[in-house]
């Protein structure tokens, strides 16, 4: 049955690039009304993804919110920070004695990892676990800090790090099928700004090559660069 909903919309797909604002209107009067799906913005980018330097990531903060809340966990061996990081929304938090747990168990519940500059050198040993899993806090996404809670907020209020895949593309959350469309348009605008902020020195013509957003469980709908 899901393939042949997916099959029906997809016939329904429009053939050319539309306006971002009419790309959202068709995904909200197409999408599955038994619940809320997720919309979401893919960007090929027109980069070398063989040359290092070409590497593309950077952070945004949705203007619309965060579409998806992640589950955030802050190192830190203050006892302090770890008490305002959980009131900020952090999920775990903990010192050494977590890093001993992620070696242990060989994963970490999380999606997103904080950590104060001190626990760096710490938390080295615990790389091969985080590191595949994309979990390693890094400064220049701003998941080092002194102010861990501060993060723990913004991420909350829809900061995100976004990073190219292996195959040049870039993948967010946007929205949610029941928002308010200007909500998820806002979005939208705040991630592609910020990508096209981010374009390498060393590439070469085109960066951005084409945009789509599609729902969840549904065909997607090619937007206007």
């Amino acid at each position: 049955m899901a393939g042949k909903t997916y099959n029906a919309q997809k016939e329904k797909v429009p053939t050319q690039a539309l306006d971002t604002a009419v790309a959202i209107a068709w995904l909200k009067e197409h999408g599955r009304s038994s619940f809320a799906e997720t919309v979401e913005l893919h960007i090929h980018l027109g980069i070398n993804i063989e040359k290092s330097e070409q590497f593309v990531r950077g952070t945004v903060t949705l203007p619309g919110g965060a579409a998806k809340q992640k589950r955030v966990a802050v190192f830190t061996s203050d006892e302090k920070q770890q008490a305002a990081a959980t009131k900020a929304g952090a999920t775990i938090v903990g010192g050494e004695e977590l890093v001993k747990q992620v070696l242990a168990e060989g994963k970490l519940a999380a999606d997103i990892t904080v950590a104060t500059p001190d626990m760096m050198p710490k938390i080295a040993p615990a790389a091969r676990v985080l590191g595949p899993q994309g979990l390693m806090p890094n400064p220049k996404t701003g998941t080092v800090s002194d102010d861990p809670a501060g993060v723990v907020a913004e991420l909350a209020a829809g900061k995100l790090s976004f990073k190219m895949d292996q195959l040049g593309n870039l993948h967010e959350a946007v929205g949610k099928t029941d928002w308010d469309a200007d909500k998820i348009e806002a979005n939208v605008r705040a991630v592609v700004d910020a990508v096209a902020k981010a374009r390498p020195a060393a590439a070469k013509g085109e960066f951005i090559k084409s945009i789509t957003l599609a729902t969840t469980m549904g065909p997607g709908v090619r937007v206007s660069v």
